[in-house]
């Protein structure tokens, strides 16, 4: 049994040897772990070739047995000296290449040299816009998977409530959280394409660690444990009446959703409440805004304006750091198309999934919600369903 279906990886092939032959690309080569796993359902050390027109090939360096158990491709096969490609591309019919595709936003500069020697003769460009708007889309098998992942997240934010008491550490309630993941099957890691950004599980951070700033594109930050991963769940002691922050992505069989929920041990002051809601008001105008043909950009900026009406905009999406996006696909990879942002100019499409988060980010502390949603004729469709307002925990005097 394969682990992704055959129809399935011929449909993502198709639609992608599509694009190839609209830019008049003779084939591309897929090396990244998240594009193999995507076309090729397997991430062994190998390189998938996919011809404009023909079938793709895998040649693997290692494990060749894994490779052939695990994908669905009809050609697998052993290839330890990457100088051997040419041969093993005209045993199949493939020669001749005047232009090849490869992923430029990740491959590493040696490699791309090696191909280049391989290829002495060959014009190069870059396909890797082209991989994520054929994975941008989801199919319903793709969904069933991310739908899979938020029920794991509706079991995971009920543990919050029962585990969140006062005077333990961010790091200590995240370590009991993490633990209930790795025992329903979360593969424990998030993958994510942007060069050094890095991110295990997510964010749990209390109080002022919120406004703590870190390298990662993300509203939040956290201390971290040290200046190695300056990011999320650090040793600040959780306090009462103070929002706790609970920012994670379940990740199952390869896909993932990514949801927010703020706790409070008490009641949080006035301000962080309204807030609150100014964020949830965000949501529902942009999931019913958000159909087919609408833009990341005009989505963000209805986002700002509605912070702006409410004279919050200064906290909006970071504070003092503001990032410029609101949104961003997820499946895969935690930074997938759309994106959500100022100046996206990618028009949305049905079957297209992403993670709206808008957020007030205060000294005191952040607020605000999370939830991945699939893009349908009528608009947004909440995948992953929780209670949406601030969860205020009883405790004694």
């Amino acid at each position: 049994m394969h682990y992704i279906p055959t129809d399935e990886l011929k449909r993502r092939i198709f639609r992608f040897q599509n694009l190839l032959q609209q830019q008049k690309i003779d084939g591309a080569f897929i090396v990244q772990n998240a594009d193999l796993f995507y076309f090729a359902g397997t991430i062994q050390r190998a390189q998938l070739f996919i011809p404009a027109e023909g079938k793709p090939l895998l040649t693997v360096k290692k494990s060749l047995a894994r490779a052939k158990q695990e994908s669905a491709l009809e050609n697998v096969l052993s290839l330890a000296d990457p100088k051997e490609l040419p041969q093993a591309l005209n045993s199949y019919g493939y020669h001749s290449f005047s232009c090849l595709g490869f992923e430029l936003d990740v491959l590493p500069v040696n490699d791309y040299f090696r191909y280049q020697k391989i290829f002495p003769s060959v014009r190069f460009v870059d396909v890797s816009p082209f991989i994520r708007k054929v994975r941008a889309v989801k199919s319903p098998y793709e969904l069933e998977l991310i739908k899979n992942a938020a029920r794991l997240n509706q079991l995971f934010f009920a543990q919050v409530s029962e585990l969140l008491r006062e005077g333990m550490t961010e790091v200590e309630l995240a370590g009991q959280l993490e633990a209930f993941y790795r025992r329903h099957g979360h593969q424990g890691y998030i993958r994510m394409r942007g060069f050094n950004m890095e991110l295990v599980y997510g964010h749990l951070l209390a109080g002022e660690s919120s406004s703590i700033a870190s390298f990662l594109e993300s509203p939040t930050g956290g201390s971290g444990l040290n200046p190695s991963f300056p990011q999320g769940a650090g040793f600040k002691v959780i306090r009462r009446n103070e929002p706790v922050l609970v920012d994670y992505a379940s990740v199952l069989d390869g896909y993932m959703v990514d949801q927010t929920r703020i706790f409070c041990l008490g009641h949080l002051s006035g301000d962080l409440v309204r807030a609150h809601q100014v964020a949830l008001e965000i949501q529902e105008k942009l999931k019913e805004k958000g159909k087919p043909g609408a833009t990341g950009n005009e989505l963000y900026a209805l986002a700002v304006q509605i912070a702006e009406k409410y004279g919050l905009k200064e906290h909006f999406m970071g504070y003092p750091e503001p990032v410029a996006f609101i949104g961003h696909g997820v499946g895969i990879e935690l930074d997938e198309m759309p994106v959500i942002a100022r100046g996206s100019k990618e028009p949305l499409e049905e079957g297209m999934v992403l993670a709206l988060e808008p957020k007030f980010v205060f000294p005191k502390g952040a607020v605000g919600i999370e939830n991945t949603f699939v893009v349908t004729a009528q608009g947004l469709v909440n995948l992953t369903t929780f209670n949406e307002e601030i969860i205020s925990i009883s405790i004694g005097v």
